[in-house]
């Protein structure tokens, strides 16, 4: 019996040795297997941060291409001594299309914000309110039916003070109580997507206000009369129409303004007393909407451009969080 039982020892320390031996492995196995996962992971999110680095570079580029296409406008304009813009030119046209060497493609539009009320006109440097401004935007929430957010609340946005304006305008005092709570900017808007955070405002509202609306760093520029919609035409006095201001768009198709005289003098302002007050014909800021699908992934951009009276054009800032800003016909741009 004892020998029997030395004999059999050696056999279960080698079935517990390859036991060892096996979860040893599987050990290995699972160890390499996360190490492959983890490096896969790696390797996805290095090539995703470079494909959007790619991305990104070529927005750049898409910016910069239509930063000549407005300073070439200026030049041809000076030659043709009428420095005026409007929606007939190359520049607000279309969407140019910029075929990429590796199947990708660079979609550039240029849009006008001279054309927009400027929000920022709203308050002084003086911390006074502007009348025109105020006037002008009160009348586009008609034009528009917008009745959930007054103008005061706008102003009190962007006026250095906390003392509500108004019984309608809104102050810290409001905006705390909101989940999370916030303070009013008391200085110039930066961005039109500040108006998501106005007393009153919804989605809907702030989808319709946005296009005939900007917020630019420079005060007093005024409307380009060549560029405004229907609903900032109707802001420039209470008793023109929805008819009229359509009429002057059609009128303005066939030819274009280029003399404020020759704006005021159309039969749809007779009797108003229109001014030429903060009306002109040139736009000095512009929006580029850059979108480039390149390596599968989209990159989008919307850059804020200045052109100054020599024509020279600079970035003012850019913005990578709008999506869906492409809306213009295609026009493909070939390399010849």
């Amino acid at each position: 019996m004892v020998g029997s039982s030395h004999r059999s020892l050696p056999h279960s320390q080698q079935g517990v040795a390859l036991i060892m031996v096996l979860l040893a492995m599987a050990l290995v196995v699972m160890l390499a297997s996360g190490m492959t996962q983890q490096q896969s992971i790696r390797v996805f999110k290095a090539g995703h941060y470079l494909a959007q680095q790619q991305g990104q570079s070529i927005a750049l580029g898409a910016e910069a291409f239509a930063r000549q296409i407005l300073v070439r406008d200026f030049e041809e304009d000076k030659e043709d001594s009428l420095m005026v813009d409007s929606l007939d030119e190359f520049w607000a046209m279309n969407a140019a299309i910029l075929p990429l060497d590796d199947n990708g493609v660079a979609e550039v539009q240029i849009d006008d914000l001279g054309g927009r009320i400027n929000l920022n006109d709203l308050v002084a440097v003086t911390g006074q309110v502007d009348p025109i401004t105020k006037d002008r935007l009160e009348r586009l929430l008609i034009a528009l039916g917008i009745t959930g957010v007054s103008v005061d609340t706008l102003v009190d946005w962007v006026d250095p003070d906390d003392q509500t304006i108004s019984a309608y305008g809104a102050e810290d005092g409001q905006y705390l109580m909101a989940e999370p709570g916030f303070r009013a900017a008391n200085q110039p808007f930066v961005s039109v997507s500040e108006l998501r955070l106005i007393e009153g405002m919804t989605e809907e509202i702030y989808v319709a206000l946005r296009p005939h609306v900007a917020t630019l760093p420079v005060r007093g520029l005024g409307i380009n009369v060549n560029t405004a919609t229907a609903e900032v035409l109707m802001s420039l006095h209470e008793e023109l129409t929805t008819a009229q201001a359509e009429s002057i768009l059609e009128q303005r198709e066939e030819e274009r303004f280029e003399s404020i005289q020759d704006f005021l003098a159309l039969p749809e302002f007779a009797g108003l007393g229109l001014k030429s007050d903060r009306l002109g014909l040139q736009t000095r800021f512009f929006e580029v909407v850059s979108r480039i699908t390149y390596d599968n992934r989209v990159v989008s951009m919307v850059s804020t451009v200045f052109r100054n009276q020599e024509g020279n054009v600079r970035t003012v800032r850019r913005d990578t969080g709008q999506k869906n800003r492409i809306t213009k016909e295609p026009y493909t741009i070939s390399e010849g």
